[in-house]
């Protein structure tokens, strides 16, 4: 009885162990993002603060919006409408609008000296 009860505790401690290393390993979503356009560094958003930032250039116009820490490209006058229809992200890919000539890179919390805006 008492060897059950070891193996059974030792098996839950390295099912908790395991799931807290998943846990902690797992990537995170950036903390900011950057608006680049034609190769420009334009913006720097802090994913957590909910805001809407319009962006006209001699290229087009994109409407851009961070919501509960994740970020769209909600209107353009791009043909295409890539952009529009990728959604909300939280980090990844970065979300590209080639005809106006707009990227949005995630970038993780400690790759920044200060936050433009």
């Amino acid at each position: 009885m008492k060897t059950k009860y070891w193996v059974l505790t030792l098996a839950l401690l390295l099912a908790l162990c395991l799931t807290l290393s998943i846990w902690l390993l797992q990537p995170r979503s950036g903390r900011y993002a950057q608006v680049w356009s034609e190769g420009k560094l334009i913006h720097t958003l802090d994913m957590e603060v909910d805001r809407v930032v319009e962006i006209r250039t001699e290229n087009g116009y994109n409407r851009i919006e961070i919501k509960n820490g994740r970020i769209a490209v909600t209107e353009a006058d791009c043909p295409d409408h890539y952009c529009v229809d990728r959604g909300f992200c939280s980090g990844g890919v970065q979300i590209v609008c080639l005809p106006n000539r707009l990227v949005i890179r995630f970038v993780g919390e400690g790759n920044l000296d200060g936050v433009a805006g």
